[in-house]
């Protein structure tokens, strides 16, 4: 089946760079490709303040009620995605609840770890309870990993399905021959690349005890205070597409500390390039890496990193290949729920 219009409403979008965005992105390519028209409803089309205390960077959408309205029904959707639970995900849900429209939503981030982390045991609580309420209202909630699933079932959440994110394997090749001063640096090379931020532990990889070279692709709040506190660490920045691949073709092990994610799309993608990847025994990990083939799972991040030395880089190349964005996108589309056509033109 192909859907005329999906409406996709996020809190998460470009220049933010996480895999929300990315999985997003993927989606609405695969719909596109199959006829669909695809709304993207995301915080650029409102009025938005920065999210202050934690993520400056991040820009939040408010007084948006009247125009998400016009954007979600006036060219009657088959189906509306809520992306995120934020402000313009908060909005779009009442608005679909208020004149009985049905709705899918999506699990992607464990705000609940993220908040108790940076401010008490007690918020995360709050957190937990909100982020229940807000999808128990909707059709059904799509996770990543059915380590995920089983944990908010536990958890009272209902309707919950499997939506497994991918990998561009095309792109995420591992480029042995490609020239960089990366080249020179002392190895093995350990690398971290994704997101610096407290709530990714970031600070664990960078304490870990590793012959050769530490390597960080990425940037976020505690990159300046990382940088200065480590002045032997290497530092890059964000790297994208062609650029992040030639970084990681010359890398051994990537080091993935993180204790909250769901997923983790960089793992696959460390993966796609024949990096192990040693990480902590979590939600995330385990459900991605076979510890002992293709990365560690362990406390001890530093031996799981030079554990990860001794494991074949086509095993690694082998495990990413099991994760295709085409697969993705049908678990996503057949999570898709219609919505009444009569009744969403019939509240503009």
């Amino acid at each position: 089946m192909t859907y005329k219009n999906v409406v996709i409403v996020t809190d998460a979008w470009s220049p933010q760079v996480n895999g929300v965005i990315v999985s997003l992105k993927r989606m609405r390519e695969h719909l596109e490709d199959e006829g669909s028209s695809v709304k993207i409803v995301e915080p650029s089309l409102f009025f938005t303040v920065p999210l202050f205390f934690f993520y400056p960077e991040i820009r939040l959408a408010i007084f948006s009620a009247i125009k998400l309205k016009k954007l979600l029904f006036k060219d009657n959707p088959d189906c509306i995605h809520i992306a995120t639970e934020g402000p313009l995900g908060l909005v779009a849900r009442t608005i679909c609840i208020r004149n009985k429209i049905k709705f899918t939503s999506s699990y992607h981030t464990n705000f609940q770890q993220y908040i108790q982390i940076r401010v008490g045991a007690w918020a995360g609580k709050i957190v937990q309870r909100y982020l229940r309420w807000f999808h128990n209202a909707s059709n059904t909630t799509m996770v990543c990993t059915p380590t995920m699933k089983a944990t908010l079932e536990e958890r009272g959440f209902k309707h919950v399905s499997l939506w497994p994110l991918g990998v561009d394997t095309g792109l995420f090749v591992r480029n042995e021959n490609e020239e960089t001063n990366l080249h020179k640096m002392p190895k093995p090379i350990f690398v971290y690349f994704g997101r610096i931020a407290k709530e990714k532990s970031t600070e664990e990889f960078l304490l870990c005890d590793l012959p050769g070279t530490k390597l960080v692709v990425g940037d976020g709040p505690d990159r300046l205070k990382l940088e200065e506190k480590y002045p032997n660490v290497v530092f890059l920045g964000y790297k994208h597409g062609k650029a992040l691949v030639d970084t990681l073709s010359v890398c051994d092990v990537f080091v993935f500390p993180s204790r909250t994610d769901t997923f983790g799309l960089v793992i696959v993608e460390a993966l796609s390039c024949g990096i192990p990847v040693a990480a902590h025994d979590t939600l995330g990990p385990k459900d991605i890496i076979t510890s002992g083939i293709d990365g560690y799972l362990a406390e001890d991040l530093s031996y799981a990193a030079r554990e990860c030395l001794k494991l074949s880089r086509g095993s690694c190349r082998q495990k990413a290949l099991k994760f295709s964005w085409e697969k993705s996108f049908h678990a996503f589309k057949n999570n898709l729920t219609n919505t009444d056509y009569t009744r969403a033109r019939s509240i503009l």
